[in-house]
């Protein structure tokens, strides 16, 4: 077996310099040569989860990072990508040994794994950082991150269940979005396959088997392309290619079940790509398809004329055949096909020896400005919120009144369209039309509309409320900003008197004595030059309360150097005026009620959350709402609940009954309800397609050791195959 794994790894090395040879670029083969001996050696006889010699690892990437056209220190680097993190060979080592490209490479890919860090989020948050400066320096990291996390999703069978699934879920929310950024189509819709079919097996498996069994399809649009070929000669366009195109696995998945429709609504599933020598040719090209047949208007989309952020350029339309039957035609130049497959990779500057500023400075500048707006927080949420935000593969297009094109994620409000301007101009924003039309400022920008930003005087500022509002980081680093330079005083005493609720909603009472003492302490914690800058971080919003408080906790658990918890509540007596049979910890006779989306019962762990005016909403602890509240904004307005004892009101509870459809089903669950005397508040059942009948209930009921009882009698009930508490 060992054997075979050398044998093996051998010729997948020859492979690689094979390919090299043949791609005409020139190579370091010597210097190359040597990096896979120092890999090898140094990962010895390590192996992978899937029992492979772990060389196979870095040999694979490096075989990737060569087919996107990288160069010598590039494809070194994927070789050594790993021996930093793995191996016992220092960075030093391989500076000395390959130049400082290289060890900068490597240690741009290598994650930090010797720092402690408080939470899953934070490592992962501090490692894109990490990532991200050296990629805004060198683009060549990311690149050969990309690779990297392509293999390893190709080998992710090896990985535990739990880590398939965030790995998977991190590779959708970041990377795949980074490949599209940087316009490396093939990755990214590699990466976006590879990853549903970790997190959605059955979508993934019924999307195969409906292009599998679609092969009357596969022949239409093979017929589509001879006709086409046959009208571009007749029209005098002789130097041509046509592909045969099929829509990613993702790509359907997200218009199946994203938008809810069904695989024959999906329109291009299928295409047809034309590649032409000029832009010319191009719209010549247009003008024949759309002579053959009938466009359909709305799925035009010219990015020749206005190209993606991305770089991406191409005619797209979806026309209609003679047998009726919708497809898509994308049209471009060889130079557009080349860049859409490979991206930045496609100008790789470092290849042709270029050194002045070009078009991947452009391209990578989005980077910078992500991480400019980080310096105003370390918090990792953000870092993670505003990445996914700015990385979002949909993008809408609209346009100033001058004709300017501005370019925002789906879901951009029209101030965030004033700050993509000028900041000036979202500062000074009092209102917005869109296309001469006055519109509300949270209306979010579609593609094609018009937008003029209506200014104020020039000692206008932003609303405190727009940083709910906005959707880019780039806006809300600006509105921070306006409020930090302009709003001192105003920020310290709202941070303060904020930070002094908290204090008393967690029951922290810090003594006197050592109030300043601590608070210096905390401020230099969060790498604040004093208190005052620390209160005024938390008014504009640079600092989040849900953050510093949670140090705070950790903090003052450890005041008197004993063993605390990290939070220390003050448990109230038990009281007879509760409401609803629950005690709310640290709030007195305090109105509650209990929550529609879980509604909670005795027995239930529970949590309560703090409205505005209403008093406090039960949720049970494992509610949906109750576990992303926890995590967002409103995490300090989240407090501890529990039953107070011997509760005798009543509680509703929603139950959905799944059983084989038959005859006196509905008669026998209702005999069985009134024989257990229960209130019955609304029945309703309904025929499946596959012979099934499904039966929602909801009744009346004392406790969760109740209601389980319940569920065990129903469950009895001839042909109930399962009953789930909703």
């Amino acid at each position: 077996m060992i054997y075979a794994d050398r044998k093996e790894t051998v010729k997948t090395y020859e492979d690689l310099l094979h390919s090299m040879q043949e791609s005409g670029r020139q190579y370091d083969l010597e210097k190359i040569e040597k990096a896979y001996h120092i890999a090898e050696k140094a990962h010895g006889d390590q192996r992978r989860l899937s029992g492979e010699l772990y060389i196979s690892h870095p040999l694979a990437v490096a075989c990737l990072v060569a087919d996107l056209g990288l160069d010598t220190d590039s494809i070194i680097a994927a070789l050594l990508h790993d021996v930093v993190e793995d191996t016992t060979v220092p960075l030093d080592t391989l500076k000395s040994e390959f130049g400082g490209d290289v060890a900068l490479l490597v240690d741009g890919v290598t994650k930090l794994t010797r720092i402690k860090f408080s939470s899953v989020e934070e490592q992962q948050a501090e490692n894109l950082r990490k990532m991200l400066m050296a990629m805004s320096n060198d683009v060549r990291v990311m690149l050969i991150k990309l690779c990297d996390r392509l293999h390893n999703m190709r080998t992710g069978d090896a990985w535990p269940e739990k880590k398939r699934l965030f790995k998977a879920q991190e590779t959708m929310e970041v990377y795949a979005p980074i490949a599209h950024r940087l316009g490396i189509s093939n990755i990214k819709e590699e990466l976006e396959d590879r990853s549903i079919y970790y997190l959605d097996p059955f979508a993934y498996k019924t999307i195969c088997s409906h292009l599998e069994k679609n092969e009357d399809a596969e022949s239409f649009i093979s017929g589509i392309a001879e006709k086409i070929g046959e009208r571009l000669k007749e029209n005098g366009l002789e130097k041509f290619y046509i592909k045969k195109r099929v829509k990613s696995v993702y790509g359907i998945y997200r218009k199946m079940y994203l938008q809810n429709r069904d695989f024959e609504e999906i329109y291009d599933v299928y295409a047809v790509r034309i590649i032409l020598d000029t832009v010319g040719e191009c719209y010549n090209a247009l003008g024949i398809i759309h002579d053959m047949y009938h466009p359909i208007p709305s799925r035009f989309k010219d990015y020749i004329s206005t190209p993606k952020p991305n770089g991406y350029q191409s005619l797209h339309t979806t026309v209609i055949g003679h047998e009726g039957i919708a497809f898509e035609v994308q049209i471009r130049t060889w130079e557009m096909d080349h860049t859409a497959e490979y991206g930045v990779a496609a100008h790789w500057k470092y290849k042709a020896g270029v050194t002045a500023k070009d078009k991947i400075d452009d391209r990578v500048a989005w980077v910078r400005q992500l991480l400019e707006s980080q310096r105003e927080t370390d918090d990792a949420g953000d870092l993670l919120h505003d990445i996914k935000s700015e990385l979002l593969p949909e993008e809408v297009f609209a346009f100033t009144p001058k004709g300017d094109v501005i370019n925002l994620p789906a879901g951009a409000t029209v101030i965030d369209f004033a700050y993509a301007i000028h900041s000036a101009v979202g500062n000074r924003m009092i209102g917005a039309k869109v296309n001469s039309r006055m519109t509300p400022i949270d209306h979010k920008v579609a593609t094609g509309e018009i937008i003029e930003i209506i200014m104020g005087p020039k000692d206008k500022g932003p609303s405190r409320d727009w940083l709910n509002i906005v959707r880019t980081g780039e806006a809300k680093n600006k509105i921070r900003n306006w409020f930090k330079k302009e709003r001192k005083e105003e920020n310290m005493a709202e941070g303060k008197a904020a930070l002094e609720k908290e204090l008393r909603r967690n029951m922290i009472n810090i003594p006197a004595d050592r109030y300043d003492e601590f608070m210096r302490d905390m401020a230099r914690r969060q790498r604040m030059n004093s208190v005052d800058e620390m209160y005024a971080a938390l008014g504009y919003g640079g600092l989040q309360m849900s953050r510093l408080i949670m140090k705070i906790k950790e903090e003052y658990a450890k005041l008197d150097k004993e063993p605390a918890p990290p939070v220390e509540v003050k448990i109230p007596e038990k009281t007879e005026k509760t409401n609803g049979g629950v005690i709310v910890e640290g709030i007195d006779n305090c109105l509650t009620k209990f929550a529609k989306c879980c509604n909670p019962l005795p027995g239930d762990a529970i949590v309560g959350f703090v409205t505005r005016g209403f008093g406090v909403s039960i949720h049970k602890a494992d509610c949906i709402n109750a576990k992303m509240g926890l995590e967002g904004e409103d995490a300090p307005r989240w407090v501890r609940a529990h039953w107070a004892e011997n509760v005798k009101e009543s509680f509703t509870s929603s139950l959905e009954i799944s059983a084989i459809d038959r005859g006196g089903l509905m008669m026998d669950i209702t005999v069985l309800i009134a024989e257990m005397r229960l209130p019955c508040y609304a029945m309703q059942a309904r025929r499946l397609n596959d012979g099934r009948a499904a039966v929602s209930l909801t009744i009346g009921i004392n406790n969760t050791e109740h209601l389980n009882s319940v569920i065990a009698k129903i469950r009895k009930v001839e042909g109930v195959t399962s009953v789930q508490r909703v």
